[in-house]
This record gives C-alpha cells, structure tokens and sequence, in this order.
C-alpha cells in the first residue's frame, strides 16, 4: 500500500477528484494549504500599492491505494491536475505501513 499525496491548485480539485473515481480510487483526503515552489510567490496591487505574496494558495490530496494502483493514480493526477503553467504542483508517493476501517476492523487493502 501506498500514499500519493499532491500539491495541486485549487481550482483543479473536481477534475483531479473525477480523475481518481474513474480508475476506481473511492476516498481521499483534501487539506487547504499555502506554500510556494521555483516561483517565489509572486506581486499584486491593490488600491494602487504593489505588494508580495509569499505564500501561494494550494490544494494538498493525500489518498491511500494498493500498490498495484499507484502507477494510474499518480497518472491520472498529474494529466487532470496540468495547465502547463508554472505552479500546477507535484505529486509524492510513499510507503504505508498499515491501514485499519475502525467501524468494521477491516485491515490493510481491504481497509481501502
């Protein structure tokens, strides 16, 4: 089992969600989070005076698949999630120990 989890904008986040019902992935976890990457933030005006914004607003998913699923999981993120600007994100993916259904005790890729 495996975590992918993604940094995404967040207006990609319906796509990015159909894209993962479609290969089959049923749950996810979406956070709201702000960072910036390679492009430092950027600068706005607002009544006429210029101001930095260091912290760009993202979206981060984190969902738990079978390790047969990570491959289509992180391809169907990634083609939903681009705009071919700078700033779409990226994608993680790491090792999951364990995973528990604490309603039915369920465990591991059954617990999924």
């Amino acid at each position: 089992m495996k975590i992918v989890m993604a940094i995404i904008k967040p207006f990609k986040l319906e796509e990015v969600r159909d894209a993962l019902t479609g290969i089959g992935v049923h749950g996810l976890t979406v956070t709201e989070v702000k960072g910036y990457g390679r492009q430092k933030g950027h600068t706005e005006i607002y009544r006429g005076a210029e101001y930095a914004v260091s912290f760009l607003p993202k979206v981060k998913i984190e969902v738990a698949v079978a390790a047969s699923l990570v491959s289509k999981a992180v391809e169907a993120i990634s083609t939903a999630a681009r705009t071919g600007q700078i700033g779409d994100g990226k994608i993680f993916v790491y090792e999951l120990e364990e995973a528990v259904r604490i309603r039915t005790g369920e465990r591991d890729e059954e617990a999924l």
